[in-house]
């Protein structure tokens, strides 16, 4: 049977530390030829001419809270995976604090069933684990489920696992990838105390990073690795938001044999504790935004690669929720529609090159959780492509948000660069604010 075929013309492709000027042949699913020039052998060929555009590989978002099941009033799989491929995300790992909990293999096959009929972007779950779920952890597959999610801090749900010879046996016996949240429970508890005594519930917003404080993150991300490095778990430090932290991590080998790894999020990178007076809650996240000297320290070692990864932590939360008093306010806030485009502000900032940022945000992540077949423009992956105009001023309103939320951290900042087409599998799903139901997403899988 013939394959769809689509012709993308005289784009810079970026792909693996270098920037091109060429052509792209995509023959059903997948990459067919990249060549500095191919020309359509036939009639029926559609043809996207991307003079003076990027083309990137589409991102792969390694941490989302999607909402579904059980939270569906601030998001669900279909609004935000379509949120995601408007900003150039094709793939996302999505968090298992949902309701209820993905801690058994059976609400993890529910979530996958529904992904299957409602995503727009290709997706995987992680598994969470608890203080007493060892025997349903052991029975995931690591060919399907991107990794296993822990919290060691409490912040969502009761999935805290804070039993320290449980946490042991999870790092001994299970081959699959860990993901931590890392912050000290106990930490965090006693400077709540201390706050709630002097303001009651209405804390001042800009104490969250002195309660969230750079010591329960460092406390507990630093047990993590030491436990890690004594039992040779593989194990992934999501969201790092202090300086202090990034010493625990190196850069003296590549990633693919690396066994302790980093992430950062797009909010840590953008926001400080300045932001908290014009922002206030819609800032709020776990862990806290901290100093510029944080935000600094972040943007060195994600440059120098102790740091593997960006992601979002997209949390979408309602805006009631959010307009509540301090300590009944959630922390979490959207991302996926504005992390690309945000990422490539800093890049016009020249704080990244496009390069770079592509390594952290597509080549990393496939590299990390060796998922297959994607994360790269190369001859035989999936054509998961993503096109930008890097100079197409817009600025982000109520009316253009797409989350189910229907607010961003973002709103009213002008972002320079645009995505203005997103391939999914070869399929164009998206262009300039608009579209297409092609139903071509795909559960990832992994090689391993």
């Amino acid at each position: 049977m013939q394959h769809k075929q689509t012709l993308i013309k005289n784009a810079r492709i970026v792909n693996e530390g270098s920037i091109f000027q060429g052509d792209i042949l995509i023959e059903g699913e997948y990459i067919k030829e990249i060549s500095e020039s191919i020309s359509a052998k036939s009639a029926d060929v559609h043809i996207f001419d991307a003079e003076g555009k990027y083309l990137l590989p589409g991102v792969i978002d390694d941490q989302v809270h999607f909402r579904e099941p059980g939270l569906t009033h601030k998001a669900n799989i279909e609004t935000e995976s379509k949120a995601a491929i408007a900003g150039g995300i094709t793939s996302f790992i999505e968090m298992p604090n949902t309701n209820p909990q993905t801690t058994t293999i059976e609400k993890l096959n529910e979530k996958f069933e529904i992904a299957s009929k409602t995503s727009s972007a290709n997706y995987s779950f992680m598994f969470g684990g608890t203080n007493d779920n060892l025997d349903e952890i052991l029975k995931v597959d690591p060919k399907q489920v991107a990794a296993l999610k822990l919290f060691l801090g409490s912040s969502t749900g009761n999935m805290l696992v804070d039993n320290p010879e449980v946490l042991e046996k999870i790092f001994s016996s299970t081959k699959l990838l860990i993901a931590v949240h890392c912050e000290d429970e106990g930490t965090i508890k006693s400077n709540l105390a201390e706050y709630v005594e002097k303001f009651g519930d209405d804390i001042p917003i800009k104490h969250h990073p002195d309660i969230r404080s750079e010591e329960a993150c460092y406390i507990s991300s630093s047990k993590a690795i030491e436990l890690a490095k004594k039992t040779g778990a593989r194990l992934h430090v999501f969201h790092l938001s202090t300086a202090k932290e990034t010493a625990l991590f190196t850069n003296k080998i590549p990633l693919k044999d690396k066994k302790i790894t980093a992430e950062v999020c797009v909010h840590h990178l953008w926001f400080t504790d300045k932001d908290y007076d014009s922002k206030g809650t819609f800032i709020k996240w776990n862990p806290a935004v901290k100093s510029q000297s944080d935000k600094d320290g972040l943007w060195k070692a994600l440059l120098d690669d102790r740091i593997d990864v960006i992601a979002t932590d997209h949390a979408p939360h309602t805006l009631e929720e959010k307009k509540n008093v301090y300590t009944k306010a959630p922390s979490g806030g959207p991302l996926v529609q504005h992390a690309l485009p945000a990422m490539l502000e800093m890049h016009h900032r020249g704080n990244i090159t496009l390069e770079k940022l592509v390594e952290k945000m597509c080549h990393n992540p496939a590299i990390l959780f060796e998922v297959e077949k994607r994360g790269f423009i190369k001859e035989g992956y999936f054509a998961d492509l993503v096109l930008v105009d890097l100079s197409s001023p817009w600025t982000v309103k109520k009316d253009n948000i797409l989350y189910k939320c229907g607010w961003s951290p973002f709103e009213g900042t002008t972002f320079k660069s645009r995505i203005t087409h997103t391939f999914v599998n070869g399929s164009l799903a998206y262009k300039n604010f608009k579209f297409y139901d092609v139903k071509a997403a795909k559960q990832l899988t992994f090689n391993r």
